[in-house]
Parts: C-alpha cells; sequence; structure tokens
C-alpha cells in the first residue's frame, strides 16, 4: 500500500509540472467549478490530481469522490492515471459511467425498483416492437405509409425515442413546444415576406415554407404521440433499454426522498468529464445528488467545441445552465495551453472554429478561448499544415501510402502516424495501398455483422428456406443466386445454361419451376455414371439445401442455422480459406446472436427471424461488430469520431471533399428535426456546425505534422468540390493548396491494385453455341432497353439468361391495380351498352387477384395493400368516370415490328383513339415524386434521359410501325395512387422528332452492342445490384475502370 508520504511525492510531482489554470482548477476544491478545456490542455491529468488533491486535503475518503465519465475508455484511463499516485485506493474512489453508476443503484436497491423481472432489450426485439407499433397507426396517421418502405419511419422513431429518454422530455413538454412553435409560424421572419415580391405584399406568408414546415411538425408530433405506446409496448414485452435506466433512477430519487440523502451524504464530491456530450437525463441525476447543498462541490470539465456526440446542437445547454444555476459562486476556468500541437495547426483550427456561432465565448461575458503552444520542443516550430489536391480518390490514396512509407523509412515509428476520414469505407479501400507497401497498419472499428458477406450469404439461404418453406417454388431468384455462392464451387456457365433451360421447360410447361427442374436433374445425375457440365456439384448443393429444407419444421432453429453452417461446407471453406480467424469470428457472431434471440423467443420460427432481419437491414439497424486490425505499433487507421481523445505525431486527414462532409445527403435514419422552442440553441444551430466541430477535433489530432488532402475529382471522373472547412482554414487563401501530380512510375507500382478495386466487373462468357439461339429469336423491348442503359450485366441476367424472379409486393400489388383497370375496360366493351360497371365490380377484381397471389405478401403487408388498393381505386374511378375515352383497347400487344432491321415488340396498357389519331396510357403504381425524374429527357443529371420518357417515345415508335398507320399525338403516364396534395395526376410526354431520333439511336446502339455480345461487363455504379452480385461471388474474371470504359466509347 502506497504510504501518505509516497502519495503527497507524487502528487507534488504532477502538480509542480501544471500551469497557472491548471493549478487553479486543481486547488478550487470547494465550492462549483466549470473548466473548458480545449484540445490537449491536459483535462484528465487535472482530473486525476484533482482527486489527489481531496484525499490528500481533507480527511474525505476514496468512496466519499464520485467521479462521471462519458465512457468506458474514459473511467479506464481515470483510474489508471489515479493508481500512479494513490495507489490501490484508486479502486475506492467511485469513476463510472451514467449507466453503470445507474446500474449500480438499481442492483443494491432492488426492492424499490422491482425491475428484476425485466431484461434488456436486444436489436431484434426493438425492431419487432416498433414493427408493431407501426402497424398500429390507423390511416389517418401522418407516419403511416402503404407503399414502398412501409417502416420507413422505423429508425427515426428509434432516435427520437432514445433521445427523449436521454433529455427526459416527455410526449406531453414536446407536443406543448411543437404546438407553441406552429402558433409562432405567422410571425416569425423566415415565414414571412419582408418587403414586396412579384405579387406578394410586405408582411405575406410564404405560404410554400408554412406548409412544409407544418407537415414537418405534424408529423414530429404523431412521433412524440408514439412514444407512450411504445414505451407500453416495452412494458407489455417485460423489456427495457440502458436509457431506462438513468430515468429509473431519477424518479427513484423523486419519489424516495431516504434513498435521495443516502447517496447526498454518500458523495462529498462529484466530478463530470465531457460535460459537454452529457444529456438532459443526466444532467438532471447530477443536480439531484448535489441539489442538497447551496454551493456543492461539483466539478465539471468539458469543451463545447468538442460536442460531437450530442443530440441536435444542444452543446453549449448544459454548460450554459450550470454557469448560470451558480454565477454567484461559480469558478470558470479557460485551459488554453495546449500540450500537443504546434502553433500552426492551432492557428489553423482557431480559424475553423471561430466560425461556429454556438459556443460559450459568444454567450458568456468576458470569455475567450485562444490555444496557445505550450509544449517546449513545440514552440520553435512553424511548420504550417499540407494542403494536397490529389487528382481522385484513388490517387489520394496512393499520394497518402507513398509519403507513409517515406516516413517510416526514415525512422517515423507507424504508430505515430494516423489517416483520419470520415467513414469507415474509406479507411477500408486506403488500408489495401498501405498493405501493398507492408505497412503496419492498426484498427479498431465496429462494423455491421450483417454488412459481412458471408454473414449475408447465410442470411440468403435462410432467406430461401423460409421462402419456399411457406410457398414452395417461389425462392428461384434466391436459389440462382444461392448456387453462386464460392463453397458450392459451381460454375456460373452452368446456372445460366440450367436458369435458360428452366424457363425454356417453363414455357412449355408452368409447372416446370427452377428448383423443379434441378431437382430434376439431381436425379439424372445420381443414375448416371457419368456427371457433365458441372451437374455433380449442382446435384450437392440441392441436395444439402433440399435436406435443410426437411429439417426446418423438425430442428430448433438454433440447430437450423448450424446445419446450414455445416452440411453446405461453409465452416469447411473458413477454415482452409486466407482469412480463417474473422471469418469464424463472423460465424461464431451470428451464431451467438440466434442463440441469444431463442432464448429470448424459444418459439421463435425461421419465418419472424426472416421478416425481422430483413427489416433489421432494410432499417440499416446494425449488429455491432468489434474488428481489430493489426497491432498497436502500426499506423493507426481511426474515423474522425473514434480519433477523440488521441493524439499522433503526424496525422493524415483524408478524403476531405464536401460529398463527404457538409454535402453528404441525409438518410432516412437522420431523424427528426425539433423546433428551436426545445431548445434555445436549436434556433442557430446547424448540420455544418456539429461537423465543423468534427472537423476541428480531427485536425488538432495532430501533434507536429498535418496533412489534409481532398481529390479533385470523383472516380467516375466528375469533377469533385473541396470542403468549405478546408478554404476556413486556410481563410480564403487557396493559394496554399499544393496540387499534386504522381510520377507515371509511381501510379503504375499501384496499377494492380487500382485494377483489384476498379468498380467494373466483367464475368466468364457464355460458349456460341449456346448464346447465339438466344440473340437470334430476341426482339428489343423497352425492359430490355432499359435494363442495358442501366447496366449491361443488368440485361444479360434479366433479359438474357432471364433469372427466376419470386413475386414482390410491389410487383403484384400493381399488377392487381393493372388487371383491375383491365377488367374494367374489357368490361365496359362487352356489355355493349358503353357503361362503365360499378365501384364494387372493380373492387372485386382487385381483390380477386391479390387473393390469387397471396403468396406475395406477408400478413399485415396484404392487409395493407389491399386497404390501399381499394381506397385509391373507389377515388381513382370517382375523379375519372365521367372523363374516360370509350374507345379503347387494352393490354394492346405489337410484335414484328421491324425498324431498320431491328425487331421491336411491346405491350402497352391502353391506346385511346381518337379516329386515326391516338393517345398511348401507361398505368403507374407507386409514389409518383419518385418517378418525375423518370419522365425527364435526356439533361445533365441523366444524359440518356429517364426510363419512363424512352418508355413513350419507344411506343411511339412502335405505333408509328404499326400496319394500321395510327398517329400518336401523346403518351401519357396515367398515376393510380395521388400525389402528396392528394391529387389525381396524367403526365404527358410531349413526344418530338428530336425525341425519336435519340430513342432510336439509343435502340440502335444498344442493338448492335448486344448482337456483338457486349454484355459481360458491367456499370460499375456503386448500387448496381449486379454488379455487387459478380463482385461479391468473386465471378469476375476482370475489373476496369469506369474510365477506359468511358474512352473505349468515345474511340
Amino acid at each position: 500500500m502506497i504510504t501518505k508520504a509516497a502519495q503527497l511525492k507524487a502528487f507534488e510531482t504532477i502538480y509542480e509540472n501544471l500551469n497557472a489554470q491548471q493549478k487553479l482548477a486543481v486547488d478550487t476544491i470547494d465550492g462549483p467549478v466549470m473548466v473548458i478545456a480545449g484540445p490537449g490542455t491536459g483535462k484528465t491529468q487535472i482530473l486525476g490530481a484533482r482527486i489527489g488533491k481531496i484525499l490528500l486535503e481533507t480527511d474525505t475518503a476514496p468512496e466519499n469522490i464520485l467521479c462521471l465519465t462519458y465512457t468506458d475508455a474514459g473511467a479506464i484511463a481515470m483510474r489508471k492515471r489515479l493508481v500512479g499516485f494513490i495507489g490501490a485506493s484508486a479502486y475506492k474512489v467511485n469513476i463510472a459511467t451514467f449507466h453503470s453508476f445507474c446500474n449500480d443503484i438499481i442492483q443494491d436497491n432492488l426492492y424499490l425498483f422491482e425491475k428484476p423481472s425485466l431484461d434488456p432489450i436486444s436489436e431484434l426485439e426493438k425492431i419487432e416492437l416498433l414493427k408493431k407499433l407501426i402497424d398500429q397507426f390507423d390511416k389517418n396517421n401522418p407516419l403511416k405509409r402503404y407503399r414502398g418502405d412501409v417502416y420507413y419511419e422505423m429508425n427515426n422513431l428509434s432516435r427520437l425515442f432514445s433521445a427523449m429518454k436521454k433529455e427526459g422530455w416527455t410526449s406531453t413538454y414536446l407536443v406543448e413546444q411543437i404546438d407553441r412553435y406552429i402558433a409562432e409560424i405567422p410571425t416569425r421572419d423566415e415565414f414571412v415576406y419582408k418587403k414586396k415580391y412579384k405579387q406578394f405584399e410586405a408582411g405575406a406568408l410564404k405560404q410554400g415554407l408554412v406548409d412544409a414546415a407544418m407537415e414537418k411538425m405534424e408529423k414530429l408530433k404523431a412521433a412524440v404521440i408514439a412514444f407512450d405506446a411504445y414505451q407500453a409496448l416495452m412494458k407489455s414485452h417485460s423489456r427495457y433499454d440502458f436509457d431506462d435506466m438513468i430515468n429509473w433512477v431519477i424518479t427513484a430519487f423523486k419519489e424516495n426522498k431516504n434513498l435521495l440523502a443516502q447517496y447526498q451524504e454518500k458523495y462529498l464530491y462529484i466530478l463530470v468529464d465531457e460535460y459537454q456530450d452529457t444529456s438532459g437525463t443526466q444532467n438532471e441525476l447530477v443536480q439531484l445528488l448535489v441539489n442538497y447543498w447551496d454551493q456543492p462541490n461539483l466539478f465539471v470539465v468539458g469543451d463545447d467545441d468538442q460536442s460531437i456526440f450530442r443530440f441536435q446542437g444542444a452543446n453549449v445547454e448544459n454548460m450554459l445552465h450550470y454557469q448560470k444555476q451558480y454565477h454567484a459562486a461559480i469558478t470558470t476556468i479557460v485551459l488554453e495551453n495546449n500540450y500537443r500541437s504546434t502553433q500552426p495547426i492551432l492557428n489553423a483550427s482557431t480559424l475553423l472554429i471561430n466560425n461556429n456561432q454556438e459556443r460559450l465565448i459568444n454567450k458568456m461575458d468576458g470569455l475567450s478561448k485562444n490555444l496557445i503552444a505550450a509544449l517546449p520542443e513545440n514552440k520553435n516550430i512553424d511548420i504550417v499544415p499540407s494542403i494536397y489536391a490529389y487528382n481522385d480518390p484513388q490517387e489520394e490514396m496512393i499520394g497518402i501510402a507513398e509519403k507513409i512509407n517515406q516516413l517510416i523509412q526514415a525512422g517515423t515509428q507507424p504508430k505515430d502516424i494516423a489517416v483520419l476520414y470520415k467513414e469507415n469505407k474509406y479507411g477500408e479501400e486506403i488500408a489495401h495501398f498501405l498493405q501493398q507497401k507492408n505497412i503496419p497498419l492498426f484498427s479498431k472499428r465496429t462494423a455491421n455483422l450483417f454488412d459481412q458477406v458471408l454473414i449475408q450469404q447465410i442470411i440468403r439461404i435462410l432467406d430461401y428456406l423460409a421462402c419456399e418453406w411457406d410457398q414452395p417454388n417461389e425462392g428461384a431468384n434466391l436459389l440462382f443466386e444461392i448456387l453462386h455462392f464460392s463453397w458450392w464451387k459451381i460454375s456460373p456457365i452452368t446456372i445460366a445454361t440450367l436458369t435458360v433451360e428452366a424457363n425454356q421447360l417453363k414455357y412449355a410447361h408452368p409447372e416446370n419451376t427452377f428448383r423443379k427442374v434441378l431437382i430434376d436433374k439431381t436425379k439424372e445425375v445420381q443414375t448416371a455414371l457419368f456427371s457433365e457440365g458441372g451437374m455433380s456439384e449442382v446435384a450437392k448443393a440441392m441436395q444439402v439445401l433440399e435436406d435443410l429444407m426437411s429439417q426446418v419444421a423438425n430442428v430448433t432453429l438454433v440447430n437450423l442455422v448450424e446445419q446450414v453452417s455445416q452440411k453446405t461446407g461453409i465452416i469447411q471453406n473458413v477454415l482452409t480459406g486466407p482469412n480463417k480467424n474473422h471469418e469464424l469470428n463472423l460465424v461464431s457472431s451470428f451464431f451467438d446472436f440466434i442463440k441469444e434471440e431463442t432464448h429470448r423467443h424459444p418459439t421463435l420460427h425461421l419465418n419472424s427471424l426472416v421478416d425481422m432481419l430483413k427489416l433489421m437491414r432494410r432499417e440499416d439497424i446494425r449488429l455491432p461488430l468489434p474488428i481489430t486490425t493489426g497491432s498497436d505499433a502500426g499506423v493507426n487507421l481511426l474515423t474522425t469520431h473514434g480519433s477523440k481523445g488521441l493524439e499522433f505525431q503526424y496525422v493524415f486527414l483524408a478524403g476531405t471533399n464536401a460529398q463527404y462532409w457538409e454535402k453528404k445527403r441525409r438518410t432516412a435514419s437522420a431523424g427528426y428535426t425539433l423546433p428551436d422552442t426545445v431548445l434555445s440553441s436549436l434556433e442557430h444551430a446547424d448540420d455544418k456546425e456539429e461537423l465543423r466541430r468534427l472537423f476541428y477535433v480531427a485536425i488538432t489530432r495532430a501533434k507536429q505534422y498535418l496533412t489534409i488532402s481532398y481529390s479533385q475529382y470523383k472516380a467516375d471522373g466528375k469533377e469533385a468540390e473541396p470542403s468549405q472547412f478546408i478554404i476556413e482554414v486556410l481563410e480564403g487563401k487557396e493559394a496554399n493548396i499544393q496540387k499534386i501530380e504522381l510520377a507515371q512510375d509511381i501510379k503504375t507500382s499501384y496499377k494492380l491494385l487500382r485494377l483489384q478495386t476498379a468498380p467494373m466487373p466483367e464475368i466468364q462468357q457464355l460458349e456460341d453455341d449456346f448464346i447465339n439461339p438466344k440473340l437470334e429469336k430476341f426482339s428489343m423491348n423497352v425492359t430490355a432497353l432499359n435494363n442495358y442503359l442501366k447496366c449491361p450485366l443488368h440485361f444479360y441476367y434479366n433479359s438474357l439468361i432471364r433469372v427466376p424472379a419470386g413475386k414482390s409486393e410491389a410487383t403484384t400489388f400493381g399488377s392487381a391495380i393493372h388487371d383491375a383497370l383491365n377488367k374494367l375496360f374489357k368490361k365496359m366493351q362487352e356489355a355493349g351498352n358503353n357503361k362503365f360497371p360499378d365501384t364494387q365490380t372493380l373492387i372485386q377484381d382487385f381483390n380477386y387477384y391479390m387473393n390469387r397471389h397471396r403468396e406475395a405478401f406477408t400478413q399485415q403487408e396484404f392487409k395493407d395493400k389491399t386497404e390501399l388498393g381499394e381506397t385509391v381505386l373507389i377515388k381513382y374511378y370517382d375523379r375519372y368516370i365521367n372523363e374516360w375515352n370509350k374507345v379503347v383497347s387494352t393490354e394492346f400487344r405489337i410484335n414484328n415490328v421491324v425498324v431498320k432491321e431491328i425487331p421491336l415488340k411491346g405491350t402497352i396498357d391502353k391506346i385511346e383513339f381518337n379516329g386515326k389519331q391516338v393517345v398511348v396510357v401507361d398505368y403507374k403504381t407507386g409514389n409518383i415524386e419518385n418517378a418525375r425524374e423518370k419522365l425527364k429527357g435526356p439533361n445533365e443529371k441523366n444524359p440518356l434521359g429517364g426510363d419512363y420518357w424512352r418508355q413513350a417515345v419507344f411506343y411511339k415508335i412502335l405505333l408509328n410501325h404499326h400496319p394500321k398507320n395510327w398517329e400518336v399525338t401523346t403518351a401519357e403516364f396515367d398515376f393510380i395512387e395521388p400525389n402528396k396534395k392528394k391529387e389525381f395526376e396524367k403526365i404527358a410526354v410531349p413526344i418530338t422528332d428530336a425525341d425519336i431520333t435519340t430513342v432510336s439511336q439509343q435502340v440502335q446502339m444498344v442493338w448492335s452492342k448486344i448482337q456483338a455480345k457486349d454484355f459481360y461487363t458491367g456499370c460499375g455504379k456503386e448500387d448496381c445490384h449486379w454488379c455487387n452480385f459478380v463482385k461479391t461471388n468473386e465471378l469476375a474474371v476482370a475489373l476496369h475502370e469506369i474510365k477506359a470504359a468511358a474512352e473505349s466509347d468515345e474511340e
């Protein structure tokens, strides 16, 4: 045990090295203290020294001190520092995160909380409850959706509910603040014209902005109101989450004065680290603990400029409130001496952060924060940060790899170098370039288990088993993909040949499904002495899948997943592969996840599991997977968030383009925007302020050398814009940016890697005697044309090989609408009285089709889509019943039209006649807003024009060459579902001679490429399903760069 004298000596050693402001923070042990500690100013050191001071100069016992930190890592670092000068007594000081502190209180007082019957909710269970919540919304709820992603609001609701718990906001409170904001809209400057503008007088409302704001607030209010129903669902399922724990303790403290007094008396000194990131409930907990005292011994330390984890810009609220609450007694200390970085780096960071308005120095009188380089070895270093502009992202990565390699060759330790970036994906890519130079790496990140290829493949097999068990022969598209998984060792050519054969057999006999044809082929292999064309591998795969199918109803879910990994050969494949340890960890993590969920729900069935997993993937709800690469002696690869609290001699801040920073498109999961009536700081807060703080954190990690880089062009050759934060660092002096041209020999040395990461995959070509007959029979239709222009591989798989497709709920719903409308006009014509049947007949026909194809829907989907279809069809009927042209032809098929020696064909939903003049009508279901871009002709954003525009022109070309010599006056897209204003739209697409020329040229170009068999190389777009399918399953025989493809097109 360390003696008092030894403790004193250790403390004095530390204390002597503190500057005046740090000493003041340590010495002021009584009363409220707030320390604003900029980056590198030694806040962790003063927290430890302050605890030492309290123990040495008062009779306070270690167990009477509470230190609350934001993360487990912070608590560990604090404990380690304390051990250095108070020894084992450091373990008596309660150093904890807020959650662990509250958990201790609950466990020590279970009789008060009555929570032992509750279990923490898992991610899968959270999805299940949110799904139930959304399913329960009535049809008038603004959050209720019937089309597209019906659970679109799931992530938004989850984030809002979590924020409400963290901030201590009740639904009643938020509804009041929303209503207050709505009432103020007519008087708010942003919604009123300040002077006359066009036809609007000064003082008139900007009605468009008002309507948009009202719609947002109504959605937010509906979400807030749903909070109580969600909490009720949690309770009924005996579940809680970690955010609930703090609220339980707060409630217990308020309701049980003796319990509160017990902890108030126990903790005489309370310290809070990273105070800028504490939430409303965390603050309330601290206030309850100290409100017994008029001038509590409460010490908080934080930096509002480094607030990167707090909810929606509320970074200054808590610190401001604390200062105002104890304004007469509080000691406010600003630490400005930086013991990390050089002055040029600090100057750059100051130029950047001064652009933020929501800062304490702008809110508190007499406060300034100018960071000063105080480390002796840094004082005379005047090297300014380097800002490099590379040609494209890959050259940027090569440039960084080269500079790091040069540093290491010159003697720099790899662990003293860090590469920082906004998103993990960038780190994964740059790691390849560093590894090519054999540079040791160190990376700790949290990935999503569902993003790992191996896990996606296991889930795909579970999807297939669930689909086939529920509706036999409906999982053909899944089976096609599964057969390409590497462990089967089946040639893609074999699968393509079997697919074409199955389609031919099904055309003659519909009962010949893809699965049935493959099973029959398996039987042939079993009876044959020799197997040709790789069929033995197919037979083995089908035997395994059929065996697994037979087990679905006979074994537990855990056992089924275990059999999937064993019988398919996945485990054997992993054990003999190059990434054995990593992939075994993946399989083990997924298996543990299944075991945990089945333990919670012993009756969990395969179908329920598969539905929940689909929702989790669709809504991007992650299953965290910690991944560590290399050792801590390597070059550090970190996200900017992950770099907080760390420091490095050399920092490379990479990928600082606007597209990754301030212009990154907000996703659905970005959540709802709260009005500024909730928090005053929200009035001026915006996303850029938070991003700027993140950029500030990144550049202040550098000790002596900071390099910021970006690319001038994107991978596809389009111009890329640097982040505005670069310009702010330079104070507008762009001349300091150095444009880097890499030497050709350096680029050549990385050429192989550039090709390995190139985006355009090429697959193995089919034999001529197989593919030629298909090309001879091929007629151009608009679907095939659109498929090819989207991606040649899309055409290959969907139009040429014709991958069997399962029935999707969206496609089946659209077909039901089409079928009902087609019958409506047919029955009108057959009746001979020119009268349309009534709405009851229309709905009967719609429901008949829906019921016949019930297998395409889940129970909830069928309920929602039936309700949507009935509602919109009745309204659509009522809207147009008195306007419909009755001289029509529906489902009009056109074959054998030849234009410039190219055979064309198509089916038109409806043709309306006025003598020789005709209007082509195509029905569309779905969200009209998503269709507007597709209706546009060639433009800068889409040089080829939209798919619907091309469809309209293609139909005109078809009819222009029809023997009847009809004159197409217009093509009209008839949207069966109303727009956001609840209005139906028919959008006419004007077709000019230039349009006909353009589409004719597209037809000729695509036709010639198809005949030349130029469909084996994909488009390379990030979101292309078939390109990703080929690359994921390692089917590519080569990879090509997009630029090379573009250049070849021009030749």
